[in-house]
This record gives structure tokens, C-alpha cells and sequence, in this order.
């Protein structure tokens, strides 16, 4: 399984032409060869490959603007084809589509088009859980449950964020048993609690049990792991690095 960098752990820092280079260069130090593009400042999409070709990176994944999902299908699909990335992949839904179950609907109409070009052209659509979805919308299926239901597993994919699945009250390696299908990525960031709130920490630095779940993506044939703290309480190149640290030490290298 591939560890990637997701780059929105460092979105203050990949703002311009010159930070993108300096951070893609510590990020490949650290010991990561793959990152996903999140949360990166405007760049021509050439200038961008090349960079990451000049640091021997790949591209695993993106979170891209729902607008431009739906309304620049074309022109995302030869970006991603330009930087040989099999997954386009959005953040979440608006927040007007999460109210409802009609909410649901409407939110998977309006991608249908653009998932349909998406895997017409041979690449395949990902979407992004966080705790919402687990919210029941029907008094039956959670908001997850709704979207794995209602779509095609061969055209859209969940990169399920380990830590906003057992943040909604499930479990991540039962999930990834369950959905290993549908879940081709998924995000790793640990769970800890301080002055008893819930916060985001390094992987192994908090109380998910990542060794289990490392070990379910084994066995099941995940293809990436992407690293990501969206809160981080240091700077938050070191969180990446103590991370694929601990990962290389509690997982790959015992």
C-alpha cells in the first residue's frame, strides 16, 4: 500500500510557485513519494507536473472545487490525465445538499454527468466522508450508507477518512472489511482526546488502534493511505513526518 502526503496538512504553505517547490521537496525528504493535491494555491497544471516529477512524486488523488467538477468536467479530466492520476476527488458535499435525503439526491443528479465523463474517460470519481454522513437521512441508512447504495461502485469511489468514520460512531476496520470495494483511499489521521475533547493527532499518536487498521488495508488490498491533519498543533510538516515515521516503525519496518 502507497503512503501519501495529503497536502491539505499543509495548505498555508503551497500557496505560490516558490512555497509549492520548497514543500514538495521537505515532503519527499520525509520519506513520502506520493501526495494528494488538496488546498494548493492557483499554478498552471504543466508547472505543477513538473514539479512533482522534479521531486519523484506522483500524484495518487485531488479534492477538487465541486464547480469545476460539474461545470469543467473536460478540462479536470486532462489535468488529471497530464498528471497520470486515476482519482478526481471531491472534499464533501455543499452544505445545502446534507439537510435531507431530497438533499442527497440532488447532490448525487447534479454529478451524475460529470461522474459519467469522469469514468468514460478511464478515470474514476472519489468521494470524501467526514462525520455527517453518518447521521441517518431516511430513519433507516445513514448519509454513507445512502451513497454507497445509491451509486455505481464502478464509477464512484469513498476515500474514507479513517478518523471522521469512527468520529461518526463506527468503526474503521469493520468499515474497511465491509466497503474494501469502494474504498480504493483512504485518510489517515489519528483520534486523541485532550481536556476531554476530541482532537486530530499523528497517526500513532492518538487511540484509533492504527496498527489494526493498517492491517485491514493490507488485507483487503487498499492501494494508498494519504496522511492528512487538518488541525495540527505544531508545525505541521513535523505532524507529516511523525507520522510515515511511526508508520514505517509500527507497520512497514517491524
Amino acid at each position: 500500500m502507497k503512503i501519501a502526503a495529503q497536502l491539505y496538512t499543509v495548505r498555508d504553505f503551497v500557496k505560490t510557485e516558490k512555497d509549492i517547490r520548497s514543500s514538495f521537496k521537505k515532503i519527499k525528504d520525509m520519506g513520502y513519494n506520493s501526495i494528494q493535491i488538496s488546498g494548493v494555491g492557483p499554478i498552471d497544471p504543466v508547472l505543477l507536473n513538473e514539479i512533482v516529477k522534479e521531486n519523484e512524486l506522483d500524484i495518487c488523488l485531488t479534492h477538487m472545487p465541486y464547480d469545476r467538477i460539474i461545470n469543467d468536467t473536460k478540462n479536470v479530466i486532462s489535468e488529471h490525465k497530464l498528471w497520470n492520476c486515476d482519482y478526481i476527488g471531491i472534499g464533501a458535499m455543499n452544505p445545502e445538499f446534507r439537510i435531507s435525503k431530497d438533499g442527497y439526491d440532488a447532490f448525487l443528479n447534479s454529478i451524475s454527468r460529470a461522474v459519467d465523463e469522469i469514468h468514460d474517460a478511464g478515470l474514476k470519481f472519489m468521494y470524501h466522508n467526514h462525520n455527517f454522513e453518518f447521521e441517518k437521512i431516511d430513519g433507516a441508512l445513514t448519509g454513507f450508507e445512502y451513497i454507497v447504495n445509491k451509486t455505481n461502485p464502478e464509477k464512484v469511489g469513498i476515500t474514507a477518512d479513517l478518523y471522521w468514520i469512527q468520529a461518526g460512531g463506527a468503526s474503521p476496520v469493520q468499515y474497511i472489511e465491509k466497503y474494501a470495494d469502494r474504498f480504493d483511499i483512504v485518510h489517515f489521521k489519528d483520534m486523541a482526546v485532550i481536556k476531554s475533547e476530541m482532537i486530530m493527532a499523528e497517526v500513532f499518536e492518538g487511540n484509533m488502534g492504527y496498527k489494526a487498521i493498517y492491517d485491514a488495508c493490507i488485507r483487503n488490498n487498499i492501494k494508498c493511505a494519504a496522511v492528512e491533519q487538518d488541525v495540527c498543533r505544531r508545525d505541521p510538516f513535523d505532524c507529516l513526518k511523525t507520522s510515515i515515521d511511526n508508520i514505517n516503525k509500527y507497520c512497514i519496518n517491524v
